[in-house]
Order: C-alpha cells, then sequence, then structure tokens
C-alpha cells in the first residue's frame, strides 16, 4: 500500500500543498515548527479519520480559516483510492472515498493502514493504563473494524450505567434497570476482553523474536494483558464473569459513584527479564520497547492484509542507535515509509535506497535539495 500524493488546504500551517510521495523511502526535513509532523497527521487523519495529535477536528483547521482539505490518492494493491476530508468549524468532518460521501469517519476503510512512531510513544513504558489501553485499542482497530463499533458500545453503556448510579438514592430502587445496564455492559465488555487479550498473546509472539534481535539476546521480553476482572477461554465465559463480578461490586460502586471494574479499567504489562519496565528500564531500553512493539504492529499488520502498512517515523530515527537504526531500515525496502528530521545528515545508512528528499519551511515543501536551494538563494 502507497501514498502517491496529497493536497492540502487550509491545513494546520499549510496554505495550498500539493506533492507526489516517492513509493520507497520519503524523508522530511526542516527546523521544529516548519509542518514536518503536520504532513505525517495528514496522512494518518486519512487512515483512520482521526488525528494522533487532538480529539479536536478544528485545531487542525488554520486559524486564520474557517475549514480545511485533506485529499490523498492511494494504492491498495491494484486499486486506486481517492481519499478526500473536509473540515469545517463547528461541523463535523465530511470524508469521501473514490467522491461517495460516507455517513460518518468511523465508516472509513480505504485499506490504508499506518504504523506511527514518534517521541510521544514513550507514554506507552512510562505512564498510566490509559496510554496502553488507547494503543491497543487504535491497532486493534487497524485490522478488525468491528471492534471499534464494540468498543463505542461499551462507553457508551458505562456513560450510561455511571448516570444511573451517580442518581441512585436509595439501594433497590433501581436495581433492575442496572441489572440490565450490567448484562448489556458484561457481553460488550467481554468481546472487548477477548480482542484485547488474543492481540497481547500475538504481540508478545511477535515481539519476542524481534527483541532478541534488537537486544542480542540480552532481554527477554514478556507482556501480558492484565484485567481487572479474570478474563476466560471463551465469549460466554468472559461475559459471564464480568457480569457477575459488576454485580458484586455494585454496593461500592453506589459508594464511589462509578464503575470501578471492566475493560475500561484494563492495562497490559511489558516486563523486562521478569521486572517491570515502567520502574526498572532505563531509557534506552524503554526506546527498544516501543520500536518492538511498533515492529511487532507492523508484521501483524502485514500477516491480517496481506500488506505492508505505510510507516511513519515522527523524529526518532536519528534517536536510535546504529544497531537499532540497521534492524529498522531493512524493513524499508519492503514498505513505504516516511521519516522527519531537522537534519538530513542525521538520517545514514540510506545510501542505496530509493528514497526523495522534501525540505519543509513555513508550512512549504520543496522536493530535492536543489529545489530548495534555489528557493532559498543558496
Amino acid at each position: 500500500m502507497i501514498v502517491e500524493g496529497i493536497r492540502l488546504i487550509n491545513f494546520r500551517n499549510y496554505n495550498n500543498v500539493g506533492v507526489s510521495f516517492n513509493p520507497g523511502i520519503n524523508i522530511l526535513v526542516g527546523k521544529n515548527a516548519q509542518g514536518k509532523t503536520n504532513l505525517l497527521e495528514a496522512i494518518y487523519l486519512c487512515s483512520t479519520g482521526r488525528s494522533f495529535r487532538t480529539n479536536r477536528d478544528k485545531e487542525i483547521i488554520n486559524f486564520q480559516k474557517d475549514e480545511a482539505y485533506i485529499g490523498t490518492q492511494l494504492k491498495i494493491g491494484e486499486r486506486d483510492k481517492l481519499t478526500e476530508i473536509k473540515l469545517e468549524r463547528n461541523k463535523p468532518k465530511r470524508i469521501k472515498v473514490n467522491k461517495t460521501e460516507l455517513k460518518n469517519y468511523k465508516e472509513l476503510d480505504t485499506g490504508l493502514k499506518v504504523v506511527l512512531f514518534s517521541p510521544e510513544d514513550l507514554k506507552l513504558i512510562k505512564e498510566g493504563p490509559s496510554n496502553r489501553r488507547t494503543y491497543l485499542d487504535a491497532s486493534i482497530s487497524q485490522i478488525k473494524p468491528l471492534y471499534h463499533y464494540n468498543l463505542r458500545r461499551y462507553y457508551k453503556i458505562l456513560l450510561q450505567r455511571n448516570n444511573l448510579i451517580k442518581s441512585y438514592r436509595f439501594k433497590g430502587d433501581m436495581a433492575g434497570l442496572l441489572d440490565v445496564f450490567d448484562i448489556q455492559l458484561a457481553k460488550s465488555g467481554a468481546l472487548i476482553m477477548l480482542e484485547r487479550d488474543n492481540y497481547v498473546k500475538r504481540l508478545l509472539k511477535e515481539s519476542s523474536e524481534i527483541h532478541n534481535m534488537l537486544t542480542a539476546g540480552k532481554e527477554k521480553l514478556d507482556i501480558k494483558y492484565i484485567s481487572s476482572v479474570p478474563c476466560g477461554d471463551t465469549l460466554s465465559e468472559v461475559e459471564g464473569i464480568l457480569a457477575e463480578s459488576l454485580r458484586k461490586n455494585r454496593d461500592k460502586d453506589i459508594e464511589v459513584r462509578t464503575t470501578e471494574i471492566g475493560p475500561h479499567r484494563d492495562d497490559f504489562g511489558i516486563m523486562i527479564n521478569n521486572n517491570d519496565s515502567k520502574t526498572y528500564a532505563s531509557q534506552g531500553q524503554q526506546r527498544s520497547l516501543v520500536l518492538t512493539l511498533k515492529l511487532s504492529e507492523v508484521e501483524i499488520l502485514m500477516k491480517d492484509t496481506g500488506y505492508y502498512p505505510v510507516l511513519l517515523l515522527d523524529d526518532v530515527y536519528s534517536e536510535l542507535d546504529e544497531e537499532r537504526r540497521k534492524y529498522l531500515t531493512k524493513l524499508f525496502s519492503k514498505m513505504q515509509t516516511f521519516i522527519t528530521t531537522t537534519d538530513a545528515v542525521e538520517i545514514d545508512g540510506l545510501e542505496s535506497y530509493n528514497k526523495e528528499y522534501f525540505y519543509v519551511q513555513e508550512g512549504c515543501l520543496y522536493k530535492g535539495i536543489k529545489t530548495w536551494r534555489e528557493v532559498n538563494g543558496q
């Protein structure tokens, strides 16, 4: 799968830019705050329908304008697809695929899959469970769109249950209604828990070999799904366990005025040599762990879709040591890659690869160093 080209109008600091990309490696060079990450954000948006930087679409629109446009020309196998997204202030985004408008972004399925690796991903190791849940949910949704539907349904029921608990005045007066919510929550929650558990097991299988290579066999990696209730082997088993746990915890939920158990409280643990990576891993080890997770995600996507995803590396390639860059570079010939950097000199070891340089300056893109030098009088 390849992003052949993109057009951006009033998107972040891009006023009106159109450019075609290399099917191999695309290196985006520029100082900070020039628009390199904005370009990756636009590609990500056309894959998932959402930004990886904000939940508010209006923040993406150039602050001097009222609407923005992102259009990408894609090649998925032998199929060509045009994805267009129009953003307007205080209105839902509008998305078209091959000129056919979708009802909402949740229907977006162009076939384009992306894996993003950025400095922010260190939060996967360093910070709380919500970051790891978000990572799991985004990763699973790329290969199973129905998972995203079940996730939205679960959180909708959870909100309703929490609102009911907060309005509860006398124990028993709403017990029947809580029973109904608990059954619905258990049905949706069980689907989520099983998918997460299965994905974490696949992640462990893929990542064990990758991490062994990245660390020359010095570190043993283990990844486990951590659920607030026991996770059974079958859907009916998990559903029953979750429903019973919700019932038993009801009095406590009413006391604290929120639902304390369920997949919205779950996590996954990452261990190195039987030690918790959040507590004991060094900065370098944490960076290697995130790279391992991302490369494992690449392999899972390839096995499930038959195509390698588009790889987005935001200001991280030059931060890796030589061995990790070498390992990562081996993958570049298999997929289209976008790399952002502040200094093209830092991108070494790519001499023999099919690549193109783009110089980003104040929301303008210059293809190749010659064009950039001509514009800047050098």
